[in-house]
């Protein structure tokens, strides 16, 4: 059971798991100091100069929105950034890739089994299968 742990552990997925979520901590910090120091101030130009300060009370329970506006724009700054720095360009990647990579396969019509491209029979259900089209 330990042997199983061990492996399990130091199994690729879980080693990077581990370390994107340290990366991910530290990504958080540095947002929120971009957001506190510099992205607050200059949204509240016109009026306070603190979102942080903001609340209101209601029979003696102070409600600090202002904490609550700071922390979503770090949120959406956080995920502005992983959206244009790690998604979009693996989205284009992943496109290309998929450009590049041609197809050597096809599935049968009658049993929907991946048959070679040349085939001219299905080696499954053995229909025969209609001949190639060229791509346009």
């Amino acid at each position: 059971m330990l042997k199983e742990f061990k492996a399990f552990i130091l199994q690729g997925n879980v080693v990077m798991l581990a370390v994107a979520v340290v990366i991910g901590v530290a990504f958080q910090a540095v947002i929120k100091a971009i957001v506190g120091d510099i992205l607050t101030p200059l949204l509240s130009i016109p009026g306070k100069a603190n979102f942080e300060s903001l609340s209101f009370t209601v029979n003696g329970s102070t409600f600090l929105y202002g904490d609550v506006l700071n922390s979503i724009i770090a949120f959406l700054g956080v995920a502005a950034a992983v959206f244009f720095i790690v998604v979009k360009p693996y989205n284009v990647i992943a496109a290309r890739r998929a450009k590049t990579e041609e197809a050597t396969t096809r599935d049968c019509p009658a049993c929907l089994t991946e048959v070679p491209l040349a085939a001219t029979r299905c080696s499954a259900c053995t229909s025969d299968l209609p001949p190639l089209t060229p791509a346009s």
